[in-house]
């Protein structure tokens, strides 16, 4: 269990470390989740890195939060800046794969150290982070289950950001897959109170996700 000026750390390595493994899963080439589909979509339209595309929507999405009453945390405010900071530059330096075994490899890193980091930050407990914030927001002030808010939120995401040229494939559906069970196990591993709420049919957190 991690104390004290241990959640910080936490929070700053699993946001650093979420960044890191979205720029492994770009490398690869097979898929992002849906919101990255998103960011990949836009940034090669407006020419800008997807990593500031990141934050330029988090903040985007943060104005959403001041209708629904939504109050941020030290931790929206880091989600929205560190996951782009470390996403642009982790993509400066790492390698191009070409070889679809070296690829295939890159996606399930990526998603395997996605789960890790998630378990990091959202077990320091320092808030929402802005689109599951976002989704929260939604779902009280419209009545709606969580779980309907949630895949209306990424179906539509995704589907704009595959539409504007980002990449969807089977990486999308390993992640779509494998990051819930992922992130409850390193949730558990890493959270700082006895318990975490898990909101259900989500299979992560409804409040404190990426």
């Amino acid at each position: 269990m991690i104390r004290g000026t241990s959640r910080g750390a936490a929070l700053l390595v699993g946001l650093m470390g979420y960044g890191f493994s979205m720029a492994v899963m770009v490398r690869a080439g097979l898929g992002l989740d849906p919101w990255d589909v998103f960011h990949q979509g836009v940034s090669r339209h407006v020419g800008l890195a997807i990593g500031t595309v990141l934050i330029l929507t988090g903040v985007a999405v943060l104005l959403l939060w001041i209708p629904l009453r939504q109050l941020p945390g030290l931790g929206t405010i880091s989600n929205v800046v560190l996951i782009g900071v470390s996403m642009n530059l982790s993509l400066q330096w790492l390698p191009h794969v070409h070889a679809l075994g070296w690829r295939i490899a890159d996606m399930v890193v990526g998603v395997v150290i996605g789960g890790i980091a998630t378990g990091m930050y959202i077990g320091a407990h320092f808030g929402p982070g802005p689109r599951d914030g976002l989704m929260t927001g939604l779902s009280r002030r419209t009545g709606r289950s969580i779980r309907l808010t949630r895949t209306c939120l990424e179906v539509t995401v995704l589907a704009i950001g595959w539409l504007l040229g980002g990449t969807v494939g089977v990486g999308t559906v390993l992640y779509a897959i494998a990051i819930g069970p992922l992130a409850q196990y390193f949730i558990r591993t890493f959270d700082t109170r006895p318990v975490v709420h898990i909101a259900e049919g989500d299979g992560v957190p409804s409040l404190e996700a990426c």
